[in-house]
């Protein structure tokens, strides 16, 4: 456990450092959420309508923004190498690793979407269950993109690849998502929908790192 915090502090001080990738992402999240009034017009109903759908895809697409540097920086300056021979398993890497991603970009994201929800004219009603979906969705989608990450490292032109892969797998995660917000707008149980991204999350905190530890090896083979 030091050790996972240990990474998870390295990560996060370097991120801050840097400030890009965290910045990138909102700024993102921000501006595209703000165009959609000017493309679809002002009419409350209709912004009240596309809500949900709006804020989760964006912030899906948000996310992937700073995948692609998840490994590279510590594959391209060794420490990558430096922490596969650390006693400490590849997997508690990934998962530190993972854990600082999320914290730098989807607790960003998370901050972000009250006020954005208030612009887009989200119902009440549906501004808990918002806040709830993207708290366990958003971990979910760090952890599989961590997997992404992991099989296109080193390759060229890895940010399109990396889209290509892991888009799929984002689609249940948005599907529910907006499932338990329409559900909740309209009066109606969400519990359901929020068990089955329950699911997701402990499904992924499972497999994901144990796959991307694996194509890390295969990487730096």
């Amino acid at each position: 456990m030091n050790r996972f915090a240990e990474i998870v502090r390295r990560d996060i001080r370097l991120a801050l450092r840097q400030g890009s990738d965290s910045i990138m992402v909102v700024t993102f999240f921000v501006l595209t959420v703000v165009l959609f009034p000017f493309g679809i017009g002002p009419e409350a109903n209709i912004l009240e309508r596309v809500a949900p759908g709006v804020l989760l895809v964006t912030a899906l697409l948000a996310s992937m923004l700073s995948l692609d540097r998840l490994f590279q920086a510590d594959y391209e300056d060794g420490s990558l190498e430096l922490l596969v021979l650390t006693p400490t398993p590849l997997e508690v890497v990934v998962a530190a690793k993972v854990v600082a991603h999320w914290l730098t970009t989807g607790l960003p994201l998370l901050a972000a979407a009250p006020i954005l929800a208030v612009l887009l004219n989200l119902n009440g009603d549906g501004f808990s269950t918002l806040m709830l979906t993207m708290l366990i969705g958003t971990p979910v989608l760090s952890l599989i993109g961590a997997i992404g990450a992991a099989l296109v490292l080193g390759a060229r032109r890895g940010g399109v690849l990396l889209s290509l892969l892991i888009l799929p797998l984002y689609v249940p995660v948005l599907i529910f998502s907006v499932g338990a917000i329409d559900a909740a707008v309209q009066g109606l149980a969400t519990k359901s929908h929020l068990l089955i991204l329950g699911g997701m999350l402990v499904a992924a905190l499972a497999l994901a790192p144990w796959a991307a530890s694996a194509a890390l090896r295969q990487a730096l083979e």
